[in-house]
């Protein structure tokens, strides 16, 4: 019998790929979707290509529900009907400016929604891993007040505590996060707190830059993609403060879905991983700007805005140690350039 995951999110960058890649180890998946990313963020946010692009692709190994993780008594149903084997729960309001904009949808979204699939797993299935997106956004404005260094393209740290990152041990607290990074702080506490307290088998995922060439990005959300869709068609992006040098670590969904594999495999109780692309596939937006001229033949078209994102990081960097100790045979396998590459063709077929 084909054991069966849920996913939360499923019409979206991760939950997509999640999507797909335990189909191909012959999952029967279940992927939990509305579309509220429209709702937030407009037309351009709409994802129904996207799930009608996986349901094409998965065919009789997935399944769709129009749900929202928002609807207490509907998720107890659901997770009372499928009985997942595990959840992967990547439905979010992804966004630090939208949220100040729509501060109840947030929070009920990303902190009583996750509340809602915890609760519902514990009485459907508690042993079966619970994967949570998280966010690097849950330290705050804190990374912040590492010691730089400004290089030519970009800022990095100057402290060789952080040569490889940011740990996980990072402080969260007593620091600005915007309204998002408070309401992920809350879902990301709840989940490490039913692990340790009812002994189920969570974790949470502190994404750094999460991308690949099924993003429906956004300027409020998704970097590179919107980035690449700017210089596609030529529209003028905006670079809020810190000269465009600002630094993330940047992480093909494809290897966010096999490392979500390898802790759903081998699950661990409570755990927290800061997961990104590492130094290796860390670049700053001016950088990004090159890369993605190289692969499209087109000058970024931009625009600087001095005031920075209220609760953005300047340089943020993932240190991926722990992560490797816990599950050593998973690495980065998709560089930053072929990650880039990707997004390109990808949107000059979907813009065609």
């Amino acid at each position: 019998m084909k054991k069966k995951l849920l996913v939360t999110g499923s019409s979206g960058l991760i939950g997509s790929e999640v999507c797909v890649y335990f189909a191909s180890l012959g999952w029967e998946v279940h992927g939990l979707d509305n579309n509220q990313r429209a709702v937030f963020f407009g037309p351009q946010g709409d994802t129904r290509w996207n799930q009608q692009r996986i349901a094409g692709q998965l065919g009789a190994s997935f399944r769709h529900h129009e749900l929202d993780i928002r609807d207490r008594s509907g998720v107890l149903a659901l997770l009372r009907e499928i009985r997942p084997d595990a959840v992967v729960h990547a439905a979010a309001q992804p966004s630090h400016d939208r949220a100040a904009a729509i501060p109840f949808d947030d929070f009920d979204t990303n902190a009583a929604g996750t509340l809602n699939l915890l609760e519902a797993v514990r009485q459907a299935c508690p042993e079966s891993p619970f994967v949570h997106m998280s966010t690097n956004k849950v330290y705050g404005d804190r990374p912040n007040t590492i010691r730089l260094t400004e290089l030519e393209t970009r800022w990095d740290y100057a402290d060789p505590h952080y040569a490889n990152g940011i740990t996980e041990d990072f402080p969260i607290d007593q620091s600005k996060h915007s309204l998002f990074g408070a309401s992920k702080v809350a879902a990301d506490i709840m989940v490490q707190e039913y692990g340790r307290y009812f002994n189920m088998p969570t974790c949470c995922l502190r994404g750094g830059c999460l991308t690949g060439p099924n993003h429906s990005g956004v300027e409020l959300h998704g970097f590179l993609s919107y980035l690449v869709q700017c210089n596609l068609e030529g529209r003028e992006y905006k670079i809020f403060g810190y000269k465009g040098k600002q630094v993330r670590d940047n992480i093909h969904s494809y290897d966010v879905a096999r490392f979500i594999g390898a802790f759903v495999n081998t699950p661990r109780v409570a755990e927290v991983y800061n997961l990104g692309g590492g130094r290796a596939n860390s670049c700053s937006i001016l950088e990004a700007f090159g890369i993605a001229g190289q692969f499209s033949g087109k000058q970024q078209v931009y625009r600087y805005v001095d005031d920075n994102r209220i609760g953005d990081h300047i340089c943020y960097i993932s240190d991926l140690s722990k992560l490797r100790t816990h599950y050593p045979d998973w690495d980065i396998s998709i560089s930053l350039t072929e990650t880039i590459r990707q997004i390109v063709a990808s949107l000059k077929v979907r813009n065609a």
